[in-house]
């Protein structure tokens, strides 16, 4: 049975990235990162914390949503939906940075869309613990 509370758990390191229809720099890529536990995420870029919050989800639609709230970094007080897929050990989100739900996993110009794919790195971390 799929447990994504579960599954999702852990750490994961970015394979690839667009925002607005534009592939991310790949040091960018290859430098971030993002921590889920139970209720909690963190992103970090080269090890250090750029971003901190809680998220919710919702598996009742399909694909699955992911509502994030930023508390700490440049996006506290924002709450940023998404889409996520998760197969094995890869995950892909779909984050709508304008405050709208993304319908699909796709980014173009003139969006606010940022799509990210993950390959785990670790199972389950406690994102409070690099302070």
């Amino acid at each position: 049975m799929f447990a994504p509370l579960e599954s999702l758990a852990g750490t994961w390191e970015m394979i690839h990235a667009e925002f607005a229809g534009e592939k991310a720099p790949e040091f960018v890529v290859l430098k971030t990162e993002v921590a889920f536990t139970a209720v909690d995420y963190v992103v970090r870029f080269a090890g250090e914390t750029a971003d901190r919050g809680t998220y919710t989800l919702d598996l009742a639609c399909t694909p699955h949503a992911l509502t994030l709230t930023g508390v700490e970094g440049p996006n506290a007080g924002r709450t940023i939906p998404c889409l996520f897929q998760l197969a094995g050990d890869r995950l892909r989100v779909c984050y709508g940075l304008d405050g709208v739900v993304p319908a699909v996993f796709t980014t173009a110009a003139g969006t606010q869309r940022y799509l990210a794919t993950y390959r785990r790195k670790t199972p389950a971390v406690t994102p409070g613990g690099d302070r």
